[in-house]
């Protein structure tokens, strides 16, 4: 059965982000459509349902990257920042949106916390994404018949 390693990131993550719109935990706050996503950025996303692919995105890195705390995703989603006439420097991404939707998935049930490791899925949470994933491939699949023999 393929898994998240199997299929390309975009296309899962798009996927899942049509999932995500129907679970009622996750939703996003009143101050989402106003925020950066962290102080290296100048302006706030201009997708609209940037909350549901970013939930999406950090479910898959969560798959991805086993079980991983709060600091290493504001590192991960973080980005370079222009000093002046200096060189660039390393900017976290901003802690609350990443904490928001982390808690977000915790109440729906996709996400636990792993004593001090950091964060892990559940099994829904597990379910889901290869599930997802087994989807794409059969799409795949249709398109390009010699991959058959890996389903």
């Amino acid at each position: 059965m393929p898994t998240v390693y199997d299929v390309p990131a975009n296309t899962l993550i798009k996927k899942i982000t049509d999932n995500i719109k129907r679970i009622s935990q996750v939703k996003p706050p009143l101050w989402a459509a106003f925020v950066k996503t962290g102080s290296h950025t100048e302006r706030a996303p201009q997708d609209h349902d940037w909350w549901y692919t970013r939930t999406a995105a950090l479910l898959r890195k969560i798959y991805v990257h086993g079980p991983i705390g709060l600091g290493d995703l504001e590192s991960m989603y973080g980005g370079s920042k222009a000093v002046g006439y200096s060189f660039s420097h390393h900017r976290n991404g901003g802690g609350s949106n990443i904490r928001n939707i982390i808690h977000q998935l915790e109440a729906a049930g996709l996400v636990t916390k792993q004593d001090a490791k950091g964060r892990v899925l559940t099994s829904k949470g597990r379910s889901l994404l290869d599930r997802t994933s087994n989807e794409i491939f059969k799409e795949m699949i249709k398109d390009k018949p010699d991959l058959t023999r890996y389903s």
